[in-house]
């Protein structure tokens, strides 16, 4: 068994060789048949790999709600420990709400979040040893995991209008993916 990395998919899971969007064609686009109609990848006859991909993205809060947080004032309870637990059941449930994901078995989360001066900073890394990438996987758990944080929160940060105008989940992104022989 070889740690080396072999290749790094394209984002969707295949192992097409585009290099950036500006230059995919509609031969790069996996989910769909020639003629339009939405498709799942087969990846059938693709050797399992060992992968590995990480999100990362933050939610922008009133500094007074990241202090709170910090000193576990939040009423509804421990902000970040029920955010994890959110982010591992999404990465899990992944292929339940995207619709063209597979069900991988997934080997391995690893969560972590940061307080930050004004905000809550999430960063999520999936493994799995399978026939497709895990990316899809490590951004719901990040978006899954933000969305906790600002449901556990929500009490705090709207403003007396009943809004939230300083409140918002930003620079979600996947900031690495790896693909070795299993």
């Amino acid at each position: 068994m070889s740690d080396k990395p072999i290749s790094t998919d394209g984002g969707s899971g295949d192992d097409s060789g585009a290099e950036t969007d500006a230059d995919a064609t509609a031969e790069d686009l996996t989910h769909t048949t020639d003629e339009g109609d939405v498709q799942m990848v087969d990846v059938g006859d693709k050797p399992d790999s060992k992968r590995r991909a990480v999100a990362a993205g933050e939610i922008r809060l009133q500094e007074s709600t990241v202090e709170a947080i910090r000193a576990d004032e939040i009423g509804k309870g421990d902000v970040l420990a029920t955010a994890r637990i959110g982010a591992v059941q999404a990465v899990k449930h992944t292929w339940e709400t995207i619709p063209m994901c597979h069900q991988i078995p997934i080997t391995n989360v690893d969560t972590d979040f940061s307080l930050a001066e004004n905000r809550v900073e999430c960063e999520v890394a999936v493994e799995t040893t399978g026939k497709t990438g895990c990316e899809m996987e490590a951004l719901e758990g990040v978006t899954t995991g933000l969305n906790v944080v600002w449901d556990m929160v929500k009490a705090v940060e709207k403003d007396a209008e009943g809004q939230y105008p300083e409140t918002g989940i930003e620079n979600v992104r996947v900031v690495q993916k790896e693909k070795r022989q299993a």
